[in-house]
């Protein structure tokens, strides 16, 4: 099954690592933009970097 979030915006709480990432990845490929909030600030920034740079839409949210 495909689901397209085009023009939607997801926001995935614990998306420096783990299932966190991999739900902010999933729903980035299936065209939603992303805000990707996790405690870890230097891996929820990785985490951000690594989707625009393969071109989806996505920002890092530093969640104290």
């Amino acid at each position: 099954m495909n689901i397209s979030f085009e023009d939607k915006v997801a926001l995935v709480t614990g998306a420096g690592s783990g299932l966190g990432l991999a739900t902010a990845k999933a729903f980035a490929e299936s065209g939603a933009s992303v805000a990707l909030a996790d405690a870890n600030e230097q891996a929820v920034r990785t985490a951000a970097e690594e989707l625009t740079a393969r071109g989806h839409k996505a920002i890092a949210i530093h969640a104290t």
